[in-house]
């Protein structure tokens, strides 16, 4: 699926090839996701991370968002390179929340709401390793819950499919190209049409399991 629109060219010009890595206090290999202050860093991979990050941005108690790849070997992957499927990384979005106003369990809810969790390396449109979806947990506490988290929804009969989601300990996250962070915001006609033609859109109103405060 073409997710590049010709609107976006001129900013590609000057940003293309540029990639941003983690840095400062929101770093989750530097900082302890337990944090300062009640905040604490979750890590998920939903396919497109276009559409992961508007969910957990309308979410209350959500400090900040920031997309990018994790999961795999290269270091300072281009999107470009992830693209290809060489390089191991998954699109992701990094969550960082104040735990006095939104549990972890709440982020997990919101995670499944907002993905297929049943296909393998794939995501509705977009195909490939770097399309699949994954739970990177910080902490055992994180990994306890996102397990059960998970084995509930498996048996909860809402699918007629196995749960394929990975729960696998985070480790870097090399943040993406300043075009791609909120990118619904950026370019919203483009995400619009990229979501609904992705099958992404239909897709979750079919289930009825979207976010209650709705995706731009």
């Amino acid at each position: 699926m073409n997710r590049i629109g010709p609107s976006v060219f001129p900013i590609l010009a000057v940003l293309m090839g540029a990639w941003i890595t983690v840095h400062g206090e929101e770093n989750m290999s530097e900082i302890d996701s337990r944090g300062s202050a009640g905040r604490h860093i979750a890590t998920f991979a939903g396919g497109c991370f276009w559409c992961m990050q508007p969910p957990f941005d309308n979410l209350d108690g959500v400090v900040s968002t920031k997309v990018g790849y994790t999961g795999g070997s290269k270091e300072n992957p281009t999107y470009e390179e992830v693209c290809s499927g060489t390089t191991g990384h998954a699109e992701a979005v990094q969550v960082v929340y104040d735990s006095s106003k939104v549990t972890y369990e709440q982020l997990l809810d919101v995670f499944w709401r907002n993905v297929d969790p049943t296909t393998v390396n794939r995501q509705f449109a977009d195909r490939g390793t770097q399309y699949r979806t994954a739970i990177f947990y910080h902490t055992e506490e994180q990994k306890r819950l996102a397990e059960e988290s998970k084995k509930g929804l498996d048996t909860s009969g809402r699918y007629d499919r196995p749960i394929v989601t990975e729960i696998v300990r985070a480790g870097k996250f090399y943040e993406a190209e300043l075009y791609h962070q909120k990118y619904y915001l950026k370019q919203p006609a483009h995400y619009k049409r990229y979501r609904a033609g992705s099958g992404r859109q239909d897709y979750l109103k079919e289930l009825r399991w979207n976010n209650e405060k709705g995706n731009p």
